[in-house]
Order: structure tokens, then C-alpha cells, then sequence
């Protein structure tokens, strides 16, 4: 906590904050570990958690589990919000475009850099595909939308009833931009001012207007796309500090929350494995596993 208060008002040093990613130098000496966390203050207006989440690039979803004590929808005035803006790279290669779903961020990888833009996922039972790699087969500009039987029949019922095909345009639920991968799905924009960092999608991956315009423009056909579904992610620095970044895994039916309201984490053998060979201090190691902040925390702190 003395280290987050010290950074109140401080700039990010390690990643560059533009109008449409958080952009970051993707270390060369085997490091994953980028970013640094920022620390700001609420501004004494109307204002939500959404709002900051869009002034500085992130994710509904990423604020909540920074600030679960915060009121998402009118946080007090003057009070501390923290920036997640230092995170774990994923352990996939560093090309193309990484979305990862459990912590609905998306990775574009290009020119020694990473730009990270946080999305909107599939709703529950319909879900984003993961454990997927394909490409960018196409992109286009002003796209139409084509709603299924299923999903028209979904709107009807809630009295919305939609055309065949929704003309491109301001309300298109696809936003300005798309970009197509694989036959089904697309990584498109929004016609919304929220659902960035939910899900909210019918499988497809929503980016804010900005977000969503830069990749157009910038990511070529045939970019390798690969998707994944990581909620805990870890790392060996070449410092020799270990760290681990624990999102609220996404749950695949209403069974599958406890108690509490969360879903139980089922750690990947490759990543039980990282935490057995390691010599990590497991009272913290079991406080991040609940507590779930997003954030990455360090696991071995006397020996580092």
C-alpha cells in the first residue's frame, strides 16, 4: 500500500497511455512483466468507474477486481482509484494478436512493441471461442450485420425486433470497423458506451470506437489471431522475482459460482507445476488465489 500511495499523481514510465492503446516495449530479455500500476484520484464531478476505465484505457472487469471496494457506478469524490495498468504478458508468442478472454484484454504484438486494449466478450452460453488460433481473413469498414434466427428470435421476444440485416452505421451493434476471423466470428466496435470489459457479445470480440479503428488500421490481413483462456498467469523475472496475476476465471454455467459469488479457479498442469518447482511463500500465494486483484503480486518476497 506505501508503494501504491507514492505513485499518486505519478505518470506510467513503462507504457505509453494514446487515445487508442496502452502501448508497451516488450522486454528482450525474457521478462513478461510490464507496466507499472498507476494510482489517481476521483474527480470531484459526476463521474463512474466505466468512465475512468475509458479515460485510461482499461476494462470494466479490470477496475472492478483493482477496486472491489469501490462503488462502480458513483465512486466517492476525491477518493483513490487504482490504474491496472501493470500486468503479466501472456505465455504465448509475441506476434499477431493474443485475446485473452479471462481477463478480456486483447494484444496486438508488432514492431518490438505490444499494444493492449481491453474488449468485450460472448455472454454466457455464448461464448468467445478459445484454445484457438486463426488469422485476420478480412477487414471492412462500415459492416452490416447479420443477426441469426436464434438471435432475432431473442430480440423479438424482449420487443426489439431486428431486419434481417442491420444496415452499417452509427447503430450497427458492430461499431465502424470489423475485422473478420476465422468464418464465424469478428473483432468489430460497439454502437454502446458500455460492455467493454463485460460479456456482452454473441461471441465476438467488442473494442471502444478508437480502439477498434486503430487495429483497422494497423493490423494487416493474414495477422495471426490466437485466442485464450488464462485467468492465472505467471513468471520467473530474470531478476529472480516471481509473480503472479489472478483474474475471476469466467464461469461456464450458474453452477459454477460458490458461496461467494466466485468461480472456482482449476489451475492448468503447466502452471501447478511453475508454482511446485518454485520456492514461493504460500500464505500470500493463497491470498492473491482469493483475493483475485488482476494485478501482478509477488510471490516471493523475502527471497527476492
Amino acid at each position: 500500500m506505501k508503494l501504491l500511495k507514492s505513485l499518486i499523481g505519478m505518470a506510467v514510465a513503462a507504457a505509453c497511455v494514446n487515445a487508442q492503446a496502452v502501448t508497451y516495449k516488450v522486454p528482450a530479455d525474457g521478462s513478461r512483466l510490464v507496466g507499472e500500476v498507476l494510482v489517481t484520484r476521483v474527480p470531484g464531478n459526476n463521474t463512474s468507474l466505466e468512465a475512468i476505465a475509458a479515460q485510461y484505457q482499461q476494462g470494466f472487469s479490470n477496475m472492478l477486481e483493482a477496486n472491489p471496494k469501490v462503488d462502480p457506478y458513483s465512486p466517492k469524490p476525491g477518493s483513490t482509484i487504482i490504474i491496472p495498468q501493470q500486468l503479466i504478458l501472456p505465455d504465448t508468442v509475441h506476434e499477431g494478436i493474443v485475446v485473452n478472454t479471462a481477463e478480456m484484454r486483447l494484444y496486438y504484438y508488432h514492431d518490438g512493441v505490444v499494444d493492449v486494449l481491453p474488449v468485450g466478450i460472448g455472454q454466457l452460453g455464448k461464448d468467445t471461442p478459445v484454445d484457438w488460433i486463426t488469422k485476420v481473413e478480412r477487414k471492412k469498414a462500415g459492416p452490416t450485420w447479420t443477426p441469426t434466427a436464434q438471435t432475432r428470435a431473442e430480440y423479438a421476444a424482449m420487443g426489439e425486433p431486428l431486419p434481417a440485416v442491420v444496415p452499417a452505421g452509427k447503430d450497427n451493434p458492430m461499431g465502424l470497423y470489423a475485422l473478420y476471423v476465422g468464418r464465424l466470428y469478428a473483432i468489430h466496435g460497439t454502437n454502446a458506451d458500455f460492455g467493454i470489459g463485460l460479456r456482452v457479445s454473441h461471441g465476438c470480440i467488442r473494442l471502444r470506437d478508437p480502439d477498434i479503428e486503430y487495429l483497422f488500421n494497423n493490423v494487416p490481413v493474414n495477422t495471426r489471431v490466437q485466442f485464450i483462456n488464462e485467468p492465472v498467469k505467471v513468471t520467473e523475472e530474470p531478476n529472480g522475482g516471481i509473480y503472479i496475476e489472478v483474474h475471476q476465471p469466467l464461469s461456464t454455467n450458474e453452477s459454477d459460482l460458490n458461496s461467494t459469488g466466485y468461480s472456482p479457479i482449476h489451475v492448468k498442469p503447466a502452471i501447478a507445476a511453475f508454482l511446485n518447482n518454485h520456492k514461493v511463500n504460500k500464505s500470500l500465494l493463497d491470498e492473491y488465489f482469493n483475493t483475485r486483484n488482476g494485478m501482478p503480486q509477488l510471490l516471493n518476497p523475502i527471497e527476492f
